[in-house]
């Protein structure tokens, strides 16, 4: 009995699908017909539009004459003005001027140039340092080195001298060609007394030159 109930009703359920499902396939085909063939003539409208603007053409322009000229017009002649009158002045008698010669006057003879009187011409005179002869100093000794060498020569040595006769400074110019002898007589020679050079007689410091000769016996 409740079967029988229910088969109806899924019948019904069934049949309404149906109708949906036909209607929705009806709706697609119109569609798909009508609005194709609707965009195909929406579409062309525009093309035809823009083929019959450009058959259209601008009407031509209006050419409007052009204005008249003006008329010149001739400027009056001008007036008569009759020339300003001009007076002409005779011109003044010449001048007469009556010329001298003047004879040349004889030139001065120029002054005697005097020549001035020279003045005296002051040579200063200069003694350079000598050994003090009153003060005599030893003589250097022989290297015992050196002389087991046999070692010899000639030693130039440089003294400055202050002005009461005492060595300030010693150095050796030229070399004996050996050290040891070079120092050997710049110590020895060091400790003598000089006589200070003089510049017009007043002692002042100075430089001495001294060679010294080392020989074998």
């Amino acid at each position: 009995m409740y079967a029988a109930r229910q088969r109806p009703s899924s019948q019904r359920r069934l049949a309404g699908l149906a109708g949906v499902v036909a209607l929705h396939a009806a709706a697609i085909y119109a569609l798909a017909n009508g609005l194709g063939h609707c965009a195909v003539e929406i579409l062309k409208a525009p093309l035809e539009a823009k083929v019959v603007a450009e058959l259209i053409k601008p009407p031509p322009p209006k050419v409007e004459p052009p204005p008249p000229q003006p008329k010149a017009v001739k400027p009056p002649p001008p007036a008569y003005v009759p020339p300003p009158k001009v007076r002409v002045q005779a011109p003044p008698p010449a001048a007469i001027t009556a010329t001298t010669d003047i004879a040349p006057t004889a030139p001065t003879p120029p002054a005697a140039i005097v020549a001035p009187t020279p003045e005296p011409v002051h040579e200063v005179v200069k003694v350079p340092p000598t050994l003090d002869q009153n003060r005599p100093c030893k003589p250097p000794q022989y290297p015992l080195a050196s002389r087991r060498a046999e070692e010899s020569g000639a030693v130039v040595l440089k003294f400055l001298i202050e002005a009461d006769g005492s060595v300030m400074e010693s150095v050796v110019e030229a070399s004996s060609g050996f050290e040891r002898l070079d120092e050997a007589a710049r110590q020895a020679l060091a400790l003598c007394r000089f006589k200070p050079g003089t510049v017009d007689g007043r002692p002042e410091r100075s430089w001495a030159r001294i060679r010294y000769v080392w020989k074998l016996q």
